[in-house]
């Protein structure tokens, strides 16, 4: 049997060759695919959420991949509905979740590797969502180089996960995939519908958001638009080297060179000046079209260089490829047209224009900051942050936290900036968070002081001391230790984050893997051992949500079998069935 990793290279060979594939669902009993795809998928959390069935990760063995091999072989396996939940979204509405059962995700994730493997290397290169080595901040930098731009479009697909055409999509993988046996397995996936109060329903379009593989499925689809765009729409929009000089900016040159020679230094420098309103090439030369664009998952923006008619010709063909080709409709409300130097457009979180030298000026004067792309966090972001920590417009404690402890406190207040931070570091005007920082500050000592019934002052004084921020100075912070006797102390602190923005740092999705050879807890299942009672039958594995859910109340001495996780620090335990099932009735025996 071929392993995973090399199963999966040569189908990535044939990807980058552009070459169809076939035979692709006998390497669906492939046992090596299964393991690989169990390996990437317990650490999840989703992994212990149930859909329409009981079943979950605990009790994972080799045999269930087998009965799943064999059902798969004599074409007998049967996808089961997704369970449908909901979950809000910022303006106010509500997002539909499915939530496959476990059985369902590990054989979504065996062909997701094997599609992903085939259609990564295909994929375009203005393309950012759900891939890997690439992210928000890949797309963010994409756009950073556009300089020159005069008008963007935002574009947004309505509800792009609801109205994904099956016939389409099925159309799209038969082109390179020749296996009808796969194509049935993909169609019968997509029409397997959902549960909502217990209630069937039928999915005649769409792809569940929640399911292991509706984003490689969304992209493959999507990619159909990503490649017309770089083949007629960007050719036909793009045309001229260079834009013509302008007249104006020429004239204002020789005078200032003409200032200079009869040593009239003060008229030279007003002149210099004024220049810098003038753009130095002419902004309305006909000779001269750009077109530039940058997908994140159903969410896109094009960059214009050219007059406002032929902008809404862009907007306009887009709209009859989406309709037309891919039965997509773009989002009326979320689709404008904005003018790159005067408005704001709005991607991925952040707010995009052209500089002009006047609005933010050059530290040193430089002209090169004239139509060059800007990133910036939206003044909105911050109010609502600054918002949450507050009650009556002053900020307050939060009373969520006051049974944790100083530490966990710290921790997580340092966690939740640091993260807006981390995200935003690529804005012009990052600094703007400082007024979030005294904020939660603010909140932190607050919680601090009512948990302790003391005073911020004092608590303040208690954990004060200077740290290493992330550009190399020594700065003031807040910091809680806790000893461990033979070990490294904890150390959470607060503050130490640098406001400095950064043009190159990257955020990504999480990476395709392939592992090369088998995890810890592979090893361990295929051993076929009890690491309990050292027997040898029927051997699955026994998981739990987190570590945490290993204590006890009330009890001196816990069950062997979390004395044993404990120890390792692992959420997994590789058992035999009797003991698995003595181990959720609670009635194994404490042995060795």
């Amino acid at each position: 049997m071929r392993t995973a990793q090399t199963v999966l290279t040569v189908i990535q060979e044939r990807g980058k060759q552009h070459k169809p594939i076939e035979r692709v669902y006998k390497l669906l009993f492939n046992r090596d695919l299964y393991l690989n795809a169990y390996a990437k998928l317990y650490p999840n959390n989703g992994a212990m959420t149930k859909g329409v069935t009981k079943e979950t990760v605990d009790g994972m063995s080799i045999q269930k991949i087998d009965r799943m091999i064999e059902l798969l072989r004599e074409e007998k396996y049967q996808w089961k509905p997704a369970r449908r939940e909901y979950i809000p979204k910022k303006n106010g509405k509500k997002r539909p979740l499915g939530i496959p059962t476990w059985g369902d995700k590990l054989l979504q994730e065996v062909m997701r590797e094997i599609l992903e493997a085939y259609y990564e290397p295909q994929f375009s290169t203005h393309s950012h969502g759900f891939r890997p080595n690439r992210g928000c901040h890949t797309a963010l930098q994409e756009i950073q180089v556009w300089k020159g731009t005069r008008w963007f479009i935002e574009g947004d697909i309505s509800k792009y996960f609801d109205t994904i055409d099956h016939a389409v999509l099925l159309k799209i993988l038969e082109r390179n995939i020749h296996d009808g046996r796969f194509i049935r397995l993909v169609a019968n996936m997509l029409k397997a519908g959902y549960l909502e109060d217990w209630k069937f329903n039928q999915t005649i379009s769409g792809t569940p958001q929640g399911g292991v593989i509706s984003p490689l499925l969304a992209n493959i689809y999507l990619n159909e638009f990503d490649q017309w765009i770089e083949k007629v729409l960007i050719p036909n929009n793009t045309r001229g080297k260079r834009q013509k000089a302008n007249p104006v900016y020429s004239r204002m040159n020789a005078e200032i060179s003409k200032a200079r020679k009869n040593s009239d230094i003060q008229t030279a420098h007003r002149l210099k000046v004024e220049r810098r309103n003038i753009p130095a090439v002419d902004p309305y030369d006909e000779n001269y079209r750009r077109c530039r664009y940058v997908r994140y998952a159903d969410d896109f923006l094009i960059g214009f260089t050219g007059s406002k008619a032929d902008a809404e010709e862009i907007k306009a063909a887009m709209h009859d490829f989406l309709e037309k080709e891919l039965h997509l409709e773009l989002s009326q409300e979320k689709t404008l047209i904005t003018n790159a130097s005067s408005q704001a457009a709005k991607f991925l979180g952040y707010e995009i224009k052209a500089q002009r030298v006047n609005d933010y000026l050059d530290p040193k004067g430089r002209r090169g900051a004239n139509g060059a792309i800007a990133l910036f966090v939206p003044a909105r972001v911050i109010e609502d942050r600054c918002r949450s920590f507050k009650r009556n417009g002053k900020v307050t404690h939060r009373n969520a936290l006051l049974h944790d402890d100083d530490f966990s406190i710290v921790q997580r207040f340092q966690q939740e900036y640091r993260g807006l931070v981390q995200y935003y570091v690529l804005a012009q005007n990052l600094s703007w968070f400082s007024k979030l920082y005294w904020t939660m500050e603010t909140s932190l000592l607050k919680t601090l002081a009512c948990k302790h019934r003391s005073s911020i002052k004092k608590q303040k004084v208690k954990y004060k001391t200077t740290t290493t921020s992330t550009s190399g100075k020594t700065v003031p912070c807040l910091q809680v230790v806790v000893e461990r006797p033979g070990k490294k102390p904890l150390v959470a602190t607060w503050g130490g984050i640098s406001l400095a923005h950064k043009r190159k740092a990257v955020i990504e999705d999480k990476p395709y893997k392939v592992y090369g050879g088998r995890t810890e807890l592979i090893k361990r299942l295929t051993a076929d051992t009890c690491e309990l009672c050292g027997g040898r039958k029927d051997i699955e594995v026994h998981h739990i949500r987190k570590l945490a859910d290993l204590k006890t109340k009330g009890k001196s001495a816990p069950p062997v079998w979390v004395q044993i996780m404990a120890a390792r620090q692992r959420k997994t335990l590789v058992v035999c069935r009797e003991c698995h099932t003595a181990i959720h009735n609670g009635t194994l025996n404490r042995r060795s």
